[in-house]
């Protein structure tokens, strides 16, 4: 038998309404928390970021799956609306194989993106063994620098479909830069191995 509150003791939750909607859309949209911040964060200090996110305050970052999948939502919106080619499979693969291959990533971006960071974390994982980061600590790492590795082929994407340049090779240079940076602040920012 259900145990019903007395309706006296229900607390009343705030109306959906237009001023609601702008609170739910401005907190997940500004600078203090939410998406902007997120990136912003990531962006400017991805170590020390992910491990405040791990080890302090997880209220304030977008989750790291749902940054992962948005941004690979906003890399396919987008490469739909400007048709730019960046982060896509190379023009010159001969084997059909991994043009299959390539074409099954184009079509499950997001999906494969959460794979990738699950590879690359068991391998990180092996690689930084006297870590005190747990395997799915890592994984969280992992989310977070695939999601900006994500946005920066947006922005070169649109680059790209701005000027006509090739930039598909600067494109994957920063986003392995910008991993290669990530995984070794995260880890050790002040030993240079840690880079390698």
């Amino acid at each position: 038998m259900e145990e019903h509150q007395p309706k006296e003791s229900r607390q009343t939750l705030e109306r959906i309404d237009k001023k609601y909607i702008w609170n739910e859309i401005s907190s997940v949209l500004n600078f203090d928390k939410g998406l902007f911040y997120t990136i912003r964060e990531l962006f400017i200090r991805p170590g020390q970021t992910v491990r405040e996110f791990l080890l302090y305050d997880r209220k304030r970052l977008v989750k790291p799956i749902i940054f992962v999948i948005f941004s690979s939502l906003l890399f396919v919106i987008s490469e739909q609306i400007f048709g730019f080619e960046t982060g896509s499979s190379p023009d010159k693969v001969k084997s059909e194989g991994i043009r299959t291959v390539f074409e099954w990533v184009g079509q499950n971006f997001g999906v494969f993106n959460i794979v990738l960071a699950f590879f690359i974390g068991f391998w990180a994982r092996l690689f930084f063994l006297k870590s005190k980061f747990n395997l799915y600590e890592i994984f969280i790492l992992m989310f977070f620098a695939i999601g900006v590795g994500n946005l920066i082929f947006t922005l070169f994407g649109i680059l790209e479909s701005a000027t006509g340049l090739d930039v598909k090779g600067a494109a994957y240079l920063a986003v392995i830069v910008y991993s290669t940076w990530a995984i070794g602040n995260f880890f050790q920012k002040n030993k240079v191995l840690s880079y390698f």
